[in-house]
């Protein structure tokens, strides 16, 4: 075990190192794009380099590092996670499964390895949408379910993605070329932490994935009229933030019920024009919400978009409802997470399935490859937040049990 303590704390050094790459001086915040960005992106690399990984940078900004096999048309596993960030993030989100991923390829290499399919660590630069509200821009592209008109999509300066695609040098042109075909997958492993409370409740490493909740993004904009404050009778008024703000909390009820299976959340509010003094006219809300269950997806949908046009219709108010992006749920792998349940046991650990309520790229990527993911605790499940830690013996463990995940693929 004392081996894997010192690549733990390999990877704990390397994910302080890589906080320190923010947008922001107070907190982390890692959005597509900026320089930020640039430079973890460029230390990722090196990192890789470093290991001795054939890398490159493809033109959605993800960084690739591939061992490539000896044998004839092998296809290609792929390890991956992304390192862009929430706003006011955790530091381990995302470049936990980077790194560990990277750690793993790096002990086949130094113990020369022959292995019967490319192994390539992908890094996605984008899984959190924060800067275009739309999310998992790396996995869609290396899966080839890129649409162009993602590159008309504008950030809250009205930069498009393809300004900034254009800025970092990249070329949108060639976006399709940088996917893998779909017949070239092997398969795809992800390390994440649990963002959520089980394994730490449980008091247990790891855990196994089985499936991945489906997500729906949707962009509300609420339009009244805007009045004086101190005159405009409350009867009168047509405030679109009283109107958004009471659709706020019925998404939250219809959530909160019984047997809903349905997690959502109004993450973002913007006022156009605020002033303290003047009814608001505008509104802009984001509304995130997701189930295991695909039909409770579709129909939390529905109850939804009918909902805000109840409220609007009651207040008078005009509403435009955008759906910005979807994925279905998923099932991880069963071959895969065969593998992935003995090479829990074989350091006698309680083995623990859970389904992630979260989004990840692994959700993007089933649509082409069979996937497994091993979930890390993380302190009381705090995710998406500065107090998010894990402990390096955890992560210790995560390698154990990915080494022999990697070897039961490379022995089958």
């Amino acid at each position: 075990m004392g081996s894997y303590k010192l690549r733990a704390e390999n990877i704990e050094r390397r994910i302080q190192e890589l906080a320190l790459f923010s947008d922001e001086k107070d907190y982390l915040t890692r959005a597509f794009g900026t320089d930020a960005f640039v430079k973890c992106r460029n230390k990722i690399e090196s990192w890789m380099k470093e290991a001795g990984l054939q890398t490159f940078t493809d033109n959605i900004g993800n960084v690739r590092g591939r061992l490539i096999s000896q044998e004839k048309d092998a296809k290609t596993f792929v390890i991956g996670s992304h390192f862009d960030t929430v706003v006011n993030a955790g530091k381990y989100d995302g470049v936990l499964g980077i790194l560990a991923g990277l750690d793993i390829i790096e002990k086949l290499v130094e113990q020369k390895t022959q292995i019967p399919f490319n192994i390539e660590l992908v890094a996605f630069s984008d899984a959190e949408g924060v800067r275009f509200n739309n999310a998992f821009l790396g996995s869609k592209m290396i899966t080839g379910n890129f649409t162009s008109v993602l590159l008309e999509m504008k950030d809250n300066q009205e930069i498009t993605l393809e300004d900034v695609l254009q800025k970092m040098g990249y070329d949108s042109a060639k976006l399709s070329q940088d996917a893998i075909p779909a017949k070239k997958w092997m398969g795809y492993y992800e390390i994440h932490i649990e963002q959520g409370p089980v394994l730490y409740k449980n008091n247990i490493a790891a855990g196994m994935v089985t499936g991945i909740a489906g997500q729906k993004r949707v962009s509300i904009e609420f339009t009244g009229i805007a009045g004086h404050a101190g005159t405009v009778p409350m009867k009168m008024r047509v405030d679109a933030l009283s109107a958004a703000a009471e659709f706020i909390v019925a998404v939250e009820k219809l959530a909160a019920a019984k047997k809903s299976n349905l997690i959502a959340t109004v993450g973002n509010l913007e006022i156009q024009h605020p002033a303290g003094s003047v009814i608001p006219s505008k509104v802009l809300c984001s509304l995130d919400f997701s189930s295991t269950n695909k039909k409770k997806l579709t129909r939390a949908y529905e109850d939804l978009n009918e909902l805000c046009e109840d409220i609007c219709n009651k207040r008078k108010i005009y509403f435009q409802w955008k759906l910005i992006q979807e994925t279905n749920p998923v099932s991880c792998d069963e071959r895969l997470n065969k593998f992935l349940k003995k090479s829990i046991k074989e350091i006698k650990s309680e083995v623990i399935e859970i389904e992630s309520s979260a989004g990840h790229d692994a959700t993007v990527i089933a649509q082409v490859a069979p996937v497994a993911m091993l979930l890390v605790r993380c302190y009381k499940g705090i995710s998406h937040h500065p107090q998010e830690k894990v402990d390096l013996k955890d992560i210790a463990t995560t390698l154990e049990i990915s080494d022999n995940f990697i070897q039961q693929l490379i022995q089958q």
